[in-house]
């Protein structure tokens, strides 16, 4: 068969059939009786596992090594094939997403995508203060890709990066809610717990829905951040989970001011009174967790308190008998 003929037939054009030749990867076996160099079955099968090799990202030197050499083993050439080519689509899809983050925000000209690429490079600096810089100057300038701003929010380390990132976040609206979501369910603690940190320094409905939500996560952490917050801006569902802050003695001093605050509000005094008491009365919690449940209700208003430190007053336990008449000595002075 002659080289126009492979060309069509094999789809290799004459032009690369010819640099095969010259490389002598595949050599005409035959010739015609005008001259012609003519192409064997075996040759055109030769072309065929060329192109076959090549298509796995062989270069021809390699190609040439894998045909003809009787003791070429192909495990480490395709081990070194496979992280080129997973180096390749890292570098690739790192691409694609910048791209897609330019693109989010709409800029409006050359001006803009050079500043938002600015911005990207600099948050992605190992230098924490030009992470900052870019966190703070991604407000009223150039306007950051949420998307990328959520991201720097659950990798950063660094707290006052971390700090400024939070506050970008908060000004950039709605937009990032669902990443932040994805974070609480994320298998890594810190991520979830950055997560539920840049959530509950929004203040919106959208943000107080995921803190909600976040009441029943199986992370402590997320939690205890969550209802933190939630009392803070009155949110009445928080209140058991307040309380089990307290018993479990981290940030308890925080979760009785939240509650001391729900508890300004007559409806929740008494409900929060009863919550602090049942726990008090459940067997198996010790005796610090009692008393921080005792000086709990120092600032809870209301008979249903009053009468539960009365009775605390002659608690077996000194500890908790004491703390309770302090605080009712404290109340009747008031």
């Amino acid at each position: 068969m002659l080289i126009g003929d492979v060309a069509r037939r094999s789809g290799v054009s004459a032009r690369m059939l010819r640099h095969y030749d010259a490389l002598g990867l595949v050599r005409p076996t035959g010739r015609t009786h005008a001259g012609y160099r003519e192409y064997s079955s075996e040759d055109i099968q030769r072309i065929f596992q060329i192109e076959s090799l090549r298509s796995l990202g062989l270069s021809l030197r390699d190609v040439g090594r894998a045909l003809d050499d009787p003791g070429f083993t192909p495990s480490e050439l395709v081990d070194d094939l496979i992280r080129q080519t997973r180096e390749r689509i890292a570098a690739e899809t790192e691409l694609l997403t910048r791209l897609r983050r330019i693109d989010a925000v709409e800029p409006g000209g050359w001006e803009d995508v050079l500043q938002i690429v600015a911005l990207l490079q600099a948050l992605g600096s190992k230098s924490a203060d030009k992470r900052q810089r870019a966190a703070l100057s991604s407000v009223g300038e150039a306007p950051m890709p949420v998307e990328a701003l959520v991201e720097a929010v659950l990798s950063e380390t660094d707290p006052n990066v971390a700090g400024a990132l939070r506050w970008a976040l908060a000004q950039s609206g709605d937009d990032g809610f669902a990443l932040l979501a994805e974070g609480l369910g994320s298998p890594t603690a810190e991520v979830r717990k950055r997560a539920v940190q840049a959530i509950a320094e929004i203040p919106n409905g959208a943000a107080t829905t995921l803190l909600q939500d976040a009441l029943t996560n199986p992370d402590t952490v997320v939690r205890r951040y969550a209802a933190l917050e939630l009392g803070a801006r009155g949110v009445a569902d928080a209140i058991p989970t307040l309380i089990d802050i307290v018993v479990e003695g981290t940030n308890d001093v925080d979760a009785a001011d939240a509650l001391s605050a729900l508890a300004s509000r007559p409806a929740l005094a008494d409900h929060i009174a009863t919550g602090l008491v049942d726990r008090l009365t459940h067997a198996g919690v010790e005796s610090s967790a009692r008393r921080r449940l005792t000086q709990a209700l120092a600032d809870i208003p209301g008979t249903r308190a009053s009468r539960a430190l009365a009775d605390l007053s002659h608690d077996e336990d000194r500890a908790v008998a004491l703390t309770a008449t302090y605080i009712l000595g404290i109340r009747d002075a008031r």
